[in-house]
This record gives C-alpha cells, sequence and structure tokens, in this order.
C-alpha cells in the first residue's frame, strides 16, 4: 500500500475541517419547522439560527490569519475545533431559541478560524509544483458541503431529530482535533504587527451586517426597507474600513494584494463564478419540486448529483491544467455555469428527469475544474510573508460572493413575482428559469477576468510549458 506524503496528510486533515464547517453551514436550513416545534416558537423565528451562524462566521473570517500568526497555526486551529464541536453539544442541548442562537454564533467562530487557517498550513507546507494537485482535493469539501446538506439534514431530521445534526459533528471533530495536534505544524510569524482591533470591528460588523441581509432577503423575511437599510449599514462600514485600511500599516484585509495580477483575476473571475454557485444550492430543489413535482427527499436526491461529477472531475485537473494552462482552463469554463444554466431554465413538466440529473453531473465536473484553478492561481505569486493576509482576503470575499449569489437569485424571483409578473403570489417554473438565466449570465463575466491572465501565468503550479 503506498504511503501518503505529510503535506497530502495535512491536506486530508484540513479537507475534514472544511467538509464539517460547509455542511454545517447548509444542513440546518431543512431542520428549522422540527426545531421550531421542539423549541415552541414559529417557523420564521428560526431563521435567527442561520444568521447566528453567519454573524460568528462573518466577524472572524478577515481575523484568522493574523490570529494564526501570533498565536501559531495549529494553537488557532485546536481551538477552533474545540469550540466548534462543544457549541455542537450545546446546540443540540438547547431547550431555547435564544440559547441555540447564541450557541451558533460562537460556532460560526469556530467556523470561521478552520477554514482560512487550514488553507493557511496547507499553502505553506506545500511546494509550488504540488499545490494544484493537493488544492483540488482539499477543494472537494467546498463542493460537497452545501449540496449534502440539505440532503443530510433533512434525512436525519425525519428519521432521527434535528439534534443528531449536531451530534454529526462530534466524531469527525474529534478525529481533527487527534490528527491536528498530531501533524499540524504550529507555524507562526516572527515579529507580527500589532492586531488590527479597529479594522476588525468594521470589516466583521459591515461583513456580519452583509451576510444577513442576503440570509433575510432570501427567505422573505425582515421586509424590504430593513433589508435596504442593512445594505447600506453595512457598505457604509465596509467604506470606513477601506478608509481605515489605507492608513495602517498591516490591515486585517489588505487591499493592496489586488496589486498581484492573479490574486486580483481570481478574485473577480471566481466572484462572478460563485454568483452562480453560491444561488445553485437556494435555487434547485424548490426548481425541482415545483417543476417536476417532487418531493424534498426526492429533489435532495438529485441535487446530490452535482457532487458526483465533483468527485469523478477531480483526479484530472491537474492534467487538464498542465495540458492547456490556467488561463485557457478558465476562459473554456467560464462559460460552463451559463450554459448549464440555460438548460435547466429549458426544463418543462414531462421532460425526463434523467436529463436534470446529466445536466447536474456536468454542473459538479465544471465547479470542480473552476474552483480548484481559482484557488490555486491565486496564491501563484504571493509571497509566504504575505500568505496568512491573502488566505484572509480570499476567504472573506468567497464568503461575500455567495451570499451576492444568493441575494441576486432571490432578488430575481421577487421580481418577477412584484414587478414583472403580478399575476401569481408564488413562483413558477417560469420565474426559477429567470432566475437561472439571470445567475448564469452574471457567470459569464469570468471569461474576460480569465482573458486578462498571462498565457504563461501559474506554470510553475501547472506544469503547463506551451
Amino acid at each position: 500500500m503506498p504511503s501518503i506524503s505529510r503535506p497530502h496528510l495535512i491536506a486530508l486533515i484540513v479537507a475534514s475541517m472544511f467538509f464539517m464547517e460547509q455542511l454545517d453551514g447548509t444542513i440546518l436550513a431543512t431542520a428549522l419547522p422540527s426545531i421550531a416545534h421542539s423549541l415552541h416558537v414559529d417557523t420564521v423565528s428560526t431563521s435567527v439560527a442561520l444568521t447566528s451562524y453567519i454573524i460568528g462566521l462573518a466577524i472572524f473570517i478577515p481575523a484568522s490569519g493574523a490570529l494564526a500568526d501570533r498565536l501559531g497555526s495549529r494553537t488557532v486551529l485546536t481551538g477552533a475545533i474545540i469550540m466548534f464541536v462543544a457549541c455542537s453539544v450545546l446546540c443540540a442541548s438547547s431547550t431555547s431559541l435564544i440559547f441555540l442562537a447564541c450557541m451558533l454564533t460562537l460556532q460560526g467562530i469556530g467556523g470561521a478560524l478552520m477554514v482560512p487557517v487550514g488553507r493557511l498550513v496547507v499553502l505553506r507546507g506545500t511546494a509550488r509544483e504540488d499545490l494544484v494537485r493537493t488544492m483540488t482535493w482539499m477543494m472537494l469539501p467546498a463542493t460537497l458541503g452545501p449540496l449534502m446538506g440539505p440532503v443530510v439534514g433533512g434525512f436525519i431530521t425525519t428519521y432521527l431529530s434535528w439534534r443528531w445534526n449536531f451530534y454529526l459533528n462530534i466524531p469527525v471533530g474529534l478525529v481533527g482535533l487527534l490528527l491536528t495536534r498530531r501533524f499540524i505544524p504550529n507555524v507562526r510569524a516572527p515579529n507580527p504587527p500589532p492586531f488590527d482591533l479597529r479594522g476588525m470591528l468594521l470589516a466583521g460588523g459591515g461583513l456580519a451586517i452583509l451576510s444577513i441581509a442576503a440570509e433575510l432577503f432570501s427567505h422573505g423575511e425582515g421586509g424590504g426597507m430593513l433589508v435596504l437599510g442593512m445594505l447600506a449599514g453595512g457598505s457604509s462600514l465596509m467604506g470606513l474600513y477601506s478608509l481605515h485600511a489605507g492608513r495602517t500599516e498591516a490591515p486585517l484585509l489588505d487591499f493592496s494584494l489586488f496589486r498581484v495580477p492573479t490574486f486580483a483575476i481570481s478574485v473577480v473571475g471566481g466572484a462572478a463564478s460563485r454568483v452562480a454557485v453560491g444561488s445553485l444550492p437556494f435555487l434547485f430543489p424548490t426548481f425541482l419540486q415545483i417543476g417536476a413535482g417532487l418531493n424534498a427527499a426526492q429533489s435532495g436526491a438529485i441535487t446530490f448529483i452535482a457532487p458526483l461529477g465533483a468527485i469523478a472531475m477531480r483526479p484530472f485537473v491537474p492534467a487538464t491544467l498542465a495540458r492547456w494552462g490556467f488561463r485557457r482552463v478558465l476562459m473554456a469554463n467560464g462559460f460552463s455555469a451559463a450554459i448549464l444554466f440555460a438548460l435547466i431554465a429549458g426544463f418543462h413538466k414531462g421532460q425526463p428527469l434523467w436529463t436534470l440529473s446529466l445536466i447536474l453531473f456536468v454542473a459538479g465536473m465544471a465547479q470542480a475544474t473552476q474552483f480548484s484553478a481559482y484557488n490555486t492561481i491565486a496564491y501563484a505569486d504571493i509571497s509566504r510573508q504575505r500568505m496568512s493576509a491573502a488566505t484572509s482576503l480570499y476567504s472573506t470575499l468567497q464568503q461575500l460572493m455567495l451570499s451576492v449569489g444568493i441575494c441576486t437569485a432571490a432578488g430575481t424571483l421577487t421580481l418577477t413575482l412584484t414587478h414583472i409578473l403580478r399575476q401569481h403570489a408564488t413562483p413558477t417554473l417560469h420565474d426559477f428559469s429567470i432566475a437561472f438565466l439571470v445567475t448564469g449570465t452574471i457567470s459569464m463575466l469570468a471569461v474576460p477576468a480569465a482573458a486578462c491572465l498571462s498565457p504563461q501565468a501559474g506554470a510553475s503550479m501547472s506544469g503547463n510549458k506551451s
């Protein structure tokens, strides 16, 4: 049996953390009615469970790299896993919605520290020529988690209890904790600059407010004026942070990284693609139930086909990038979401479900290629000294753009119902088709962004010689 190298072992450990955090971020959505019944509140009120997790996640993602530089990567990861697992146990034992919301906020903090710091450990410990293969497998949970969450959550809630959605984190977290203590190096910066507390409050507060606004909007809650007010408030805080960052020697989110072309292009192109990816778990299950007449369990099972496509494609991503290079692969693949979403939008009642399954399988393959490439090329020209700042900024923007995807899809549905097609009160198959076309069109902005890459960009990573 071939032995596994230490960098690949570290990547697998970090991947398990990614999976736990990504799964937990989406698994609760299907359990909200059951939670409401158990805690004796109405279902609408339980949306605070989702927004509480987002608050903790958004506030602490910007601080993740700075904390790792000061305390050491292993120390931060250990603390994050302990917090995540402990809060999972407390969430499972909740007897009131307020207590559940508080524990989910703390759990979000643990998740915010796990993912960026884990990525930082892999980037620092992997040679550039091995980074494509390592990142390809490490980022698989980022594809699996959001799409598996509703399926796993629905099954557990139906046949066990909503509390077991939290107990699920215990064995995964304990194994991750033991492996982290054994194999993750405790790397820290020799002379870290002062911690940017003001920047954390401004950026974390702004991101939290914007993420909550997207969450409320996607569920049609809170009212239009509240959502608009939150968007204005969150944007204002981010604007103040931008002014603050320009006057600070070592800001938490270092916008000067956008002067590195490969990093900037990865962020812009990746943002366009993530709008589509962020909208898919929100749109597709309901689309299936309305368009194909499936129940929740059946729609969840079909949605799970996309991760199967991602798994099937992962072994071929390094060879694809080695043959064609980052620029050509990202340009060609940049059209994939628009084409696939257009095919989904063309679905009609009576059409065989296997056609949708095939589309989803190909979509999973395209996502695996697109985000493996983006998550690798972003760090092609980043020095090791700036790696922690780069992971913090990239992770923050990644989380924000996934929320924008949900907000865009929900906004499109709202417009079709209230301003364009006023004949009905609930979304129809046609409304969802429009939402798919809109988000797919936005994803095409990734193509001109990728075209700005040099043909030799990331050649030391991919091995491409053309």
